[in-house]
């Protein structure tokens, strides 16, 4: 197995080894983390974005005008983009917790002595 390096931007002129980063309790426990939370963010966002074909193709309920003479659907298609700006607003803030935890990890092992010469 070929031994890679990882360089992080906050720590330019370090080199560690990836494989000892990578099965550290640390980055296990941040890639655990990131899943925890992509995963049930992409299926909500994937649901309620194919909720709106689905159903339109197979009810007519959002047919009826809900405000004045704008549809139910015209509505529902409106809150998609709300919601995508919200998602992409909370992932963000979340993408930042997690690049720091990541940095602190590589400043850790730094610390450590774990440096590849």
């Amino acid at each position: 197995m070929e031994n890679r390096s990882l360089q992080s931007a906050s720590l330019p002129d370090q080199k560690l080894d990836y494989e000892k980063v990578s099965s550290s309790r640390e980055f296990k426990n941040l890639i655990s983390a990131k899943k925890k939370f992509l995963i049930p963010l992409s299926i909500f966002f994937l649901t309620f974005y194919f909720l709106l074909p689905l159903l339109s193709y197979y009810f007519t309920f959002l047919n009826a005008p809900l405000i004045g003479p704008i549809s139910g659907a015209w509505v529902f298609a409106f809150a998609q983009f709300i919601m995508t700006w919200i998602l992409c607003m909370i992932y963000v803030k979340k993408a930042n917790r997690f690049d720091q935890m990541a940095d602190d990890i590589l400043k850790d092992r730094v610390n450590q002595g774990d440096k590849r010469l």
